[in-house]
């Protein structure tokens, strides 16, 4: 039995595969993680200059948990990097193989969303590849790999089971040179091993954005949807899979609904997809819910009945006639029709039709 230090060769290894195109300033926090003992020196060796957040391996976590999937351990970073004047933050768990990027302005980049870099990057010399990712991840990011060339295959939750998908795969004579999961494990073949490394995920982002003037442009560009984080429901032991069961027997929906159930039950419409499925690792059931960030959608509830709408959202009047179309902005929330008669009064001259026929509702940003 022998004791070797491995941190220079791992240093070593990625400092001479990965080049910035320009210094930057980055905070990281390693949540009192692995990563600490070893990320801010790749990240100063690599030409970054780092403010540091928790890097002191403590498996207590005393500042926060060391989980940069759920929003709330992010708060420190956000904040460090409004008081400071550093460009980008990176985050990552507690053993160091997930990672979590948050702009200057405090959004956070979530991993289908960093995914759609990182498959744009890698299919410009892999060709033809296929990009795994999970379940969880945004209707948004399987036409973005299509459109940067390459083949999107959508799979199992669990770390083990994509990597296992990916050398599959390769076996097979394909090419599999990169996948990801909702939770934040990247997986990079094309360049690397094949296994998650948050540090090193977190050293391919910097290389490719540092190749812009302006990094959190590049990022906050990048398709978005509006969605949940990952809500979990607790179960009895044994009990989520079962329910996940009856789920996939019963359940029955309408074109142009698409059910996968590959992991759970997954359904796809063209605005959004709900998914619901049994965890892997803890007695919950998971589920995510996603949705376009504007859609168009026919008025024909009766007068009373109310239109119940996520809390941030407003409501668009668009009233149709053969003369002009009209926008009137309505209430946030839940808006009654009684409400949306009234608003309608003064432009009853212009109505050709009933207002269940002339009036389409539009949800979306205010700043859309």
């Amino acid at each position: 039995v022998r004791q070797v230090n491995v941190l220079p060769a791992y240093l070593e290894r990625i400092t001479s595969s990965i080049k910035l195109s320009r210094p930057m300033k980055i905070v990281i926090d390693s949540g009192n993680g692995i990563a600490g003992a070893s990320a801010p020196a790749l990240f100063r060796a690599l030409g970054c200059e780092v403010t540091e957040l928790y890097s002191e391996v403590d498996g207590n976590f005393p500042n926060h948990h060391p989980d940069p999937s759920k929003p709330e351990n992010l708060n420190d970073l956000i904040k460090a990097l409004a008081n400071g004047d550093a460009e980008l933050g990176l985050a990552f768990d507690g053993d160091g193989d997930r990672l979590g990027i948050v702009t200057k302005e405090g959004n956070n980049i979530y991993p289908d969303r960093q995914m759609v870099l990182f498959a744009q990057d890698v299919l410009s010399r892999v060709p033809g590849g296929t990009i795994l990712f999970d379940v969880k991840c945004s209707q948004q990011l399987a036409p973005a790999i299509q459109k940067a060339g390459g083949v999107p295959l959508m799979f199992k939750t669990g770390h083990s089971l994509i990597k296992a998908k990916m050398k599959e795969i390769e076996k097979n004579g394909g090419a599999a040179p990169l996948g990801g999961e909702m939770s934040g494990h990247i997986f990079f073949k094309e360049r690397w091993y094949g296994f998650d490394d948050g540090t090193y995920a977190g050293a391919r982002l910097l290389e490719i954005v540092s190749k812009v003037a302006d990094a959190n442009a590049l990022l906050n560009d990048l398709p978005t949807s509006f969605s949940t984080p990952e809500l979990n429901v607790q179960c009895a032991e044994g009990e989520p899979h079962a329910l996940v069961d009856q789920l996939v027997a019963k359940a029955a929906f309408a074109s142009p609904a698409i059910v996968n159930t590959i992991d759970g039950i997954r359904v796809d419409w063209p605005d959004g997809f709900g998914l619901i499925r049994a965890s892997n690792t803890t007695p919950v059931l998971v589920l995510r819910f996603d949705a376009e960030p504007t859609c168009w959608r026919p008025f024909t509830g009766r007068y009373g009945e109310p239109v119940v709408l996520k809390p941030d959202a407003y409501v668009e009047l668009r009233i149709k006639t053969n003369r002009r179309l009209w926008f009137v902005e309505v209430d946030r929330g839940t808006v009654s029709t009684a409400t949306l008669k009234a608003k309608l009064a003064r432009y009853s001259d212009y109505l050709d039709t009933g207002i269940e026929q002339a009036v389409d509702v539009r949800l979306g940003r205010e700043n859309h």
